[in-house]
């Protein structure tokens, strides 16, 4: 690992120092399998700074959406934290040292994930209106008529068209790219203060992952949201992210901002994920976030 990795471990403020958003301190992960036990994250360390978008980025496999599922405390029954700790604001939200424990008040309100298929991820029976709301109308003690308000105001903020219409729709009434914004409005519905995304255009033809980019870029920017954004493609972490943590085979192997990294990766693995970026060398580079 680079120098520069070092920018990505955790560190205890000083005195009148704010705290970091998330600290994920030397995390590892091992799963159960056929032939005995699997590290599957491997003394993973991530900082992130309030209002950061970041990209965590690798290939299928690394260990991405297990880390991002750790944060939200959503591990498969076979796997355990055996080390490390998560912490929002300073506070350890890993519970129990098996990491089967979790604070559930930080899921939705100080956490939240856009997952990266929303047919598996939305009930395909319930209307998109109330799965938008269900969380934050208990939480608040909303009446159904708030909530039902609520939602419309949701998904028009993230530009669904006559919200008032389709409110009253069921996931297989939507296009693919108007359930990934509502899963999208249900992640903001608690006002979390950061967003983990898993994948979440992958599926997506160009412009709808262009209309879905530039949502999560203008939400980012208005609300102040830590971004933690997962993904295989370094082109969209050029128009979304500032900085980028590199993961192979659970590790994190560099760590830097995105001019530093584009410019002068100092892995020989970050290197080739570069040159399997598509872009035009004709005086037009990739579009980077600022």
């Amino acid at each position: 690992m680079s120098p520069e990795s070092a920018t990505s471990q955790p560190s205890q403020s000083q005195p009148g120092q704010a705290l970091p958003l998330l600290e994920v301190d030397s995390l590892t992960v091992d799963i159960d399998g056929e032939v005995g036990k699997h590290r599957i994250l491997d003394d993973v360390s991530i900082t992130l700074e309030p209002g950061e978008p970041m990209g965590l980025v690798g290939e299928s496999g690394s260990g991405k959406s297990m880390t991002l599922r750790t944060i939200l405390g959503m591990l498969p029954p076979a796997a355990t934290v055996v080390e490390g700790e998560v912490r929002f604001r300073g506070r350890n939200i890993l519970t129990s040292g098996s990491g089967r424990g979790y604070d559930q008040k930080v899921r939705g309100t100080g956490i939240s994930m856009v997952f990266q298929e929303p047919a598996i991820a939305l009930n395909p029976v319930m209307k998109v209106g109330r799965q938008i709301t269900d969380a934050i109308a208990e939480h608040k003690g909303l009446s159904k008529r708030a909530s039902h308000d609520l939602a419309i105001e949701l998904m028009d903020r993230v530009g669904i068209a006559n919200p008032e219409r389709r409110v009253s729709d069921y996931p297989f009434q939507l296009s693919g790219g108007m359930r990934q914004r509502v899963m999208i409005a249900a992640a903001l519905a608690q006002e979390p203060e950061i967003l983990l995304c898993d994948e979440p255009t992958t599926a997506l033809d160009v412009t709808i992952q262009a209309q879905v980019l530039d949502l999560f870029r203008t939400m980012q920017q208005e609300k102040g949201l830590g971004l933690l954004y997962v993904t295989h493609d370094l082109a969209v972490v050029a128009q979304l992210c500032t900085s980028i943590s590199v993961m192979k085979s659970g590790k994190i192997i560099e760590h830097g901002n995105l001019q530093r990294i584009f410019d002068e990766p100092q892995e020989d693995y970050t290197r080739k994920l570069l040159s399997a970026t598509p872009r035009i060398d004709d005086g037009v580079q990739l579009e980077r976030a600022t």
